[in-house]
């Protein structure tokens, strides 16, 4: 029994952790994400592609971290869950299980809209810039993240405020403060160009919580 009891002790130790970690990294790569592809790709979704002809290195560079960041997200919804335990509200938590998958399916899905725009350009170099299917497929993307996938951030984050001022998973001001950010972006994610940054940084602030109650406890 004292063994037992010693392991369940330390895996309730490491869950917090190991969502703030998760979260931490997701932060990170997405950060990184969006800047190679800022620095690669005009805002503009009406332009022509003519950054297709200048290399798309730090694009597929970026394509390829996607995967892992959505892997350390996955693993942040997982741990979080499992630290609320039986306090979970279900209806909250199927809002929030639900955003988060459904946030990951369209991040993912605009990455392989924009990877095959590459290959499709790779193929036929002189076909693709400025044709339809090339505006077609960047009006793609650009629609996924910048609107839905912001927007369903949004639900993200105001349900996981909700479930950190019932549960005192976060400190109050950084449920607060999500809820106001949350409630802006889902008004106007689609005429604000730093809208994507909010979501990993928000996250990486509710996870650097969390680690620093960890270690404080």
């Amino acid at each position: 029994m004292a063994g037992q009891e010693s392991g369940l002790t330390r895996a309730q130790l490491r869950t917090p952790r190991a969502a703030a970690v998760a979260g931490i990294l997701f932060s990170v790569l997405l950060l990184i994400v969006y800047w190679l592809m800022r620095i690669s790709v005009p805002a503009d979704p009406l332009e022509p592609g003519a950054w297709l002809h200048g290399g798309t290195t730090y694009v597929a560079v970026a394509l390829n971290l996607v995967p892992f960041a959505g892997i350390a997200f996955l693993w942040f919804i997982g741990a979080l869950r499992d630290r609320l335990g039986t306090r979970e509200d279900r209806f909250f938590a199927t809002v929030f299980f639900g955003s988060g998958l459904l946030l990951l399916a369209m991040l993912f899905a605009a990455a392989a809209v924009v990877g095959a725009i590459i290959l499709a350009f790779h193929a036929a170099p002189g076909m693709l810039a400025d044709s339809t299917a090339f505006h077609f497929g960047r009006a793609l993307a650009y629609g996924m993240i910048n609107i839905y996938l912001i927007k369903t951030a949004s639900v993200f984050m105001i349900t996981t405020s909700t479930i950190a001022i019932q549960t005192g998973l976060t400190p109050r001001w950084v449920a607060v403060g999500g809820y106001a950010v949350a409630v802006v972006l889902l008004i106007g994610s689609y005429y604000l160009d730093w809208s994507l940054l909010v979501f990993p940084l928000w996250v990486f602030l509710v996870s650097a919580c969390i680690l620093r109650d960890q270690y404080a406890s």
